[in-house]
């Protein structure tokens, strides 16, 4: 017999303790999450993040679930073209570019995809938070990650309009009644210990005080990059 489920999310962004400006950008709709973080260093960091997620809304709505992988790889084409437009339209932002890690949900089935260092984790038992992107990082990629510069450089993939390289991973994923999802920026996963995070998301009783609590840690670490996250909860009905 199928489960029948609903899908309760969350999301809040921060601008930490140290950067001037928010780079990060939400969406948090009925059928679709994202986080999208700006990168560090290029130009317009903020405006990338921020068209990235104007680009989905448009898919922000209901999907077969056997469509759903292709939904959301064009929806992640359609992030770079507009990113292309931009640039095109305005040669001063060329360079801008942004990470994406993005969740798009029909019923029980989910597609994820992810470019860059932003993440998303699962915990399906308490006390067993799992991450389930792989960072698009040459750290991943060469034995000695410490002669690779830091950002932007460090990312091996990311939007900025341009096609190569620009594919995202894309996983399938079977909601269960009792997961709990969290997509992040690297302004929280870079800083707060994992079995931190795993806490606040095990001991939270919903998706606004994981997701409040989360922001807390980020800033309680040092709050040294901006700070976003959604958190996503299923349930049986």
């Amino acid at each position: 017999m199928t489960t029948t489920v609903t899908v309760a999310a969350a999301g809040r962004t921060h601008v930490g303790l140290v950067r001037r400006r928010n780079e990060d950008a939400l969406h948090v709709g009925p059928y679709l999450v994202a986080v999208a973080d700006g990168l560090g260093g290029h130009v317009a960091g903020d405006v990338a993040s921020a068209d990235a997620m104007k680009a989905l809304h448009a898919y922000d709505r209901p999907v077969d679930s056997e469509a759903l992988a292709r939904a959301l790889g064009t929806a992640v084409h359609s992030i770079n073209e507009a990113l292309r437009r931009r640039t095109a339209a305005d040669p001063e932002l060329a360079g801008m570019a942004t990470t994406l890690v993005a969740l798009l949900f029909s019923g029980s089935s989910a597609a994820l995809a992810n470019l860059g260092d932003s993440r998303a984790y699962v915990l399906r038992r308490p006390g067993d938070l799992a991450q389930i992107t792989e960072d698009h990082t040459y750290g991943h990629l060469v034995a000695d990650s410490k002669s690779v510069p830091n950002l932007p450089e460090r990312l091996s993939r990311f939007l900025d309009g341009r096609t190569d390289g620009r594919s995202p991973d894309i996983t399938l994923w079977q909601f269960q009644p009792g997961d709990r999802f969290l997509l992040c920026s690297d302004g929280l996963s870079s800083y707060v210990p994992h079995a931190e995070i795993q806490n606040a998301l095990t001991s939270s009783p919903t998706p606004h005080d994981a997701a409040d609590r989360l922001v807390e840690l980020g800033l309680a670490h040092g709050g040294h990059d901006n700070i976003t996250v959604i958190v996503l909860d299923v349930r049986s009905t």
